[in-house]
């Protein structure tokens, strides 16, 4: 993942609205080329899948957005990132990046990062998608866990607490998105 694609990712992450439920099964909603696979008694939030995918049109205008679902759930983080682990078929989610030092990437690890810098990052691509947001509220740190895709699943991101750029408030709920 790109760092503006990262970026990106976190800024929607952080914008979740808290609407709407759907059930504990697999999504398909979205083009048959991928199976979402969704955590039990998370909630679908098709705002904030919308709004995601009007900023991958805002980044590249000519092309149609890929297919993306957002969820949320108050389930801890690692009861979360576990799941969706052994799910795609992973044996562990590693502690960072570097696997213990290790040349090869996991395919499942954790990562930290700073809801401000995050925020601070996307300001132009907010602004072209009208979002009034009180960016100085943005602040704390925040942890998360990236997946990778495996066949017809997507890339998964995971991420406790975020920024909601709606409401421009720091909430405490894990928040999952599926894209590739």
């Amino acid at each position: 993942m790109s760092k503006l694609s990262r970026a990106l990712a976190a800024v929607f992450l952080l914008s979740l609205a808290l609407t709407g439920c759907k059930s504990e099964k697999s999504e398909s909603s979205e083009p048959a080329t991928f199976t979402f696979t969704v955590y039990p008694g998370s909630r679908y939030q098709s705002p904030l899948t919308d709004l995601f995918k009007r900023a991958a049109t805002v980044i590249n205008p000519n092309t149609t957005p890929p297919p993306i679902a957002i969820y949320d759930t108050d389930a801890p983080i690692d009861a979360v990132a576990n799941y969706y682990a052994r799910t795609y078929g992973y044996t562990k989610v590693a502690s960072d990046a570097t696997n213990n030092l290790s040349a090869a990437k996991p395919p499942a690890y954790y990562r930290n990062g700073d809801l401000a810098t995050d925020i601070k990052a996307v300001e132009p691509l907010m602004k072209k998608l009208s979002l009034n947001v009180d960016v100085a509220k943005a602040q704390g740190k925040y942890r998360a866990v990236e997946i990778e895709s495996k066949m017809n699943r997507p890339r998964v991101t995971i991420q406790r607490p975020y920024f909601d750029v709606i409401n421009s408030q720091v909430v405490d709920r894990t928040m999952i998105l599926m894209a590739p």
